[in-house]
């Protein structure tokens, strides 16, 4: 959020970032969890498992 205060200084859009935040901490739980990175890494392992060649191109 640091970062992000930089770019954006209008009181009203920090209500909308604020009211999105929470609505993904509800949605999305899992991104606080304390293996939060562990299971990011797997996910992306996974999608480039499915992704192949594709994956690969994208990389280099």
């Amino acid at each position: 959020m640091t970062d992000l205060r930089r770019l954006v200084d209008a009181p009203a859009a920090w209500a909308l970032i604020h009211k999105l935040a929470g609505t993904l901490d509800k949605a999305l739980p899992g991104i606080s969890a304390a293996d939060y990175a562990e299971r990011l890494d797997a996910a992306r392992r996974r999608l480039r498992e499915t992704m192949g060649s594709f994956a690969e191109e994208q990389d280099g």
